[in-house]
C-alpha cells in the first residue's frame, strides 16, 4: 500500500518511533494488567479480614470486570479527542487510590467502590483498546498484527510477574502491606504515559486506499452505526464474551480451586505466572501469524483449543504438575485472541476509531468476565466445588470457535454501489 505523504516531522517512522512507541504501550499494560490479574491472591485474605463470604467478594470483583470494560471505549472516546497521555496519568491515579484504598473498607460497598470501579476504571484507562489504538495508527498494515501481539505480550508478561510478586509480599509483609505496594507500583505508568504522547489528531499515518469507514470525514457516531449492523462485528463480540468469562473465571477462582485440591497457595502463584509467561509466546504467535493466516481462523484454533485443554484438565489427576501443565497449555491462548480481533476490526473499519470499536469489544468481554467471576462464587457456594463451571468453559469454547467462521475479513466500503467481498 502506498502512504500519503506527510511532512517528515509529522509521520513517525517505524524504524525511528515505532519501537519506543511499542515498548511504552507494553510496559504500561505490564503494570495495569499484572496489578489487576493478581487480584485473586488476594480473595482468601479479604474474606478473612472482612468475613463477607466468597460470593460478596467475587460480586465486587465481577463489577471491577465489567467496569473494566465499559470504561475502554469511554477513556477510547476521550483520549481520541484529547490523546492518550492525560488518560493514562488519571488512570494511574484512580488505579492506586483504589488499590491503596482497598484493605481498609470492611463492607461490601466499600469494596464495590475500591476493587469494582476505582481500581477497574484506572486499569481500563491504561488497558487493550487505548494503547493498542494509539500505536497502531503510527504504524505500517503489515506491522499492526504484530505490534499488537508484543503489546498484549506486555500484560502476559504482568502476569508472570506480578503474581508471584503479590505472594511473595503477602507471605512476608502480610496483604494490607502488598497492596499498599502495588498501589505504588502502579503510579510508575505516569511517567511512562509522557513518552505513549499519542496526539489527538495531524501525526497519525493514514492509507491512501484504506476502505472509506477508515476515512477522517466519517465521525464515530456513523461509524458506530456502521459496525453495529455489520455481522462480523456481532461475531467479534460473541466470541469475546466467552473468553472474558473464561479469563475472569480463572483469574478470580484459580487459587481457590488449587486449594480445594489440597495445595498450597504457592500453587496458584506459580500457575498463574506460568499463564502470564506461556501467553507471552502465545501472544507474540498469534501476531506473527496474523500477518500470514486468516484472522478468523486463528480466533477458531485458541477457542477450539482452550475447549481441549479444560476437558484434558477435567480428567488429569490433580497435582501440582497437573495445575503447571494446564497453565502453561492454557495460558498460550490466555490473551492471544486480542491481536486478531483488533486486527479484524482494523480490516474492517480502520484505524480511525479503533480504540473505541476495540473498546466496545471489549465491553462485550467483560459482561462474559461478570459472569465468570461473579457465577464462579456462587458455583461454589452452591456445590461446594467448580464442577459446573469448568463444563460452562468447555461448552462456550467451543461456541466462541464456531461462531467466527463466518467472519467476513473484507474491508467495509460504504460507499454509494461499492460491495464488499466475501471472505
Amino acid at each position: 500500500m502506498a502512504l500519503i505523504a506527510a511532512a517528515p516531522s509529522s509521520t513517525p517512522k517505524s524504524s525511528d518511533s515505532g519501537w519506543p512507541l511499542i515498548w511504552t504501550a507494553a510496559a504500561i499494560l505490564m503494570i495495569t494488567m499484572g496489578a489487576r490479574q493478581s487480584i485473586g491472591l488476594y480473595l482468601s485474605p479479604l474474606n478473612t479480614a472482612t468475613g463477607l463470604g466468597i460470593a460478596n467478594i467475587s460480586l465486587a470483583l465481577a463489577i471491577g470486570q465489567f467496569v473494566w470494560g465499559a470504561a475502554q471505549p469511554l477513556f477510547g472516546i476521550v483520549a481520541e479527542r484529547y490523546g492518550s497521555t492525560r488518560v493514562i496519568a488519571a488512570g494511574g491515579i484512580l488505579l492506586a487510590a483504589g488499590t491503596a484504598a482497598t484493605p481498609f473498607v470492611k463492607t461490601e460497598a466499600g469494596l464495590i467502590l475500591t476493587l469494582g470501579l476505582m481500581a477497574a476504571a484506572g486499569a481500563g484507562a491504561g488497558s487493550f483498546s487505548l494503547l493498542i489504538g494509539a500505536t497502531a495508527r503510527h504504524l505500517a498494515p503489515q506491522r499492526r498484527a504484530f505490534a499488537a501481539g508484543f503489546i498484549n505480550a506486555g500484560a502476559s508478561f504482568g502476569q508472570f510477574v506480578f503474581a508471584p510478586l503479590n505472594q511473595a509480599m503477602i507471605a512476608m509483609f502480610g496483604w494490607v502491606n502488598a497492596l499498599l505496594a502495588m498501589a505504588a507500583i502502579t503510579l510508575s505508568t505516569l511517567p511512562l504515559a509522557r513518552r505513549l504522547n499519542s496526539p489527538a489528531s495531524g501525526t497519525h499515518q493514514m492509507q491512501a486506499n484504506e476502505s472509506a469507514a477508515s476515512d477522517g470525514s466519517l465521525g464515530l457516531r456513523a461509524q458506530l452505526a456502521l459496525a453495529l449492523r455489520n455481522p462480523s462485528y456481532a461475531c467479534l463480540h460473541a466470541g469475546f464474551f466467552t473468553c472474558g468469562f473464561h479469563i475472569a473465571f480463572l483469574v478470580t477462582h484459580l487459587p481457590t480451586e488449587v486449594g480445594l485440591c489440597g495445595l498450597n497457595a504457592g500453587v496458584a502463584a506459580i500457575s498463574l505466572g506460568i499463564i502470564g509467561l506461556a501467553n507471552i509466546a502465545g501472544s507474540l504467535t498469534a501476531g506473527a501469524l496474523g500477518n500470514t493466516f486468516r484472522l478468523k481462523w486463528l480466533l477458531f484454533w485458541v477457542y477450539f483449543s482452550r475447549a481441549v485443554t479444560i476437558a484434558l484438565y477435567l480428567l488429569a489427576p490433580k497435582t501440582s504438575l497437573t495445575f503447571y501443565l494446564f497453565a502453561a497449555a492454557l495460558g498460550f491462548s490466555w490473551l492471544s485472541t486480542v491481536p486478531p480481533t483488533a486486527g479484524l476490526i482494523a480490516k474492517l473499519f480502520g484505524m480511525r476509531h479503533l480504540a473505541t470499536l476495540f473498546g466496545l469489544t471489549l465491553l462485550s468481554h467483560q459482561i462474559g468476565g461478570f459472569l465468570g467471576a461473579w457465577l464462579g462464587g456462587l458455583a461454589l457456594t452452591r456445590f461446594g466445588d467448580y464442577s459446573w463451571m469448568w463444563y460452562a468453559d468447555i461448552v462456550l469454547a467451543l461456541g466462541a470457535a464456531v461462531v467466527n467462521l463466518p467472519i467476513r475479513e473484507a474491508g467495509i466500503r460504504p460507499l454509494a454501489g461499492a460491495q464488499a467481498p466475501a471472505s
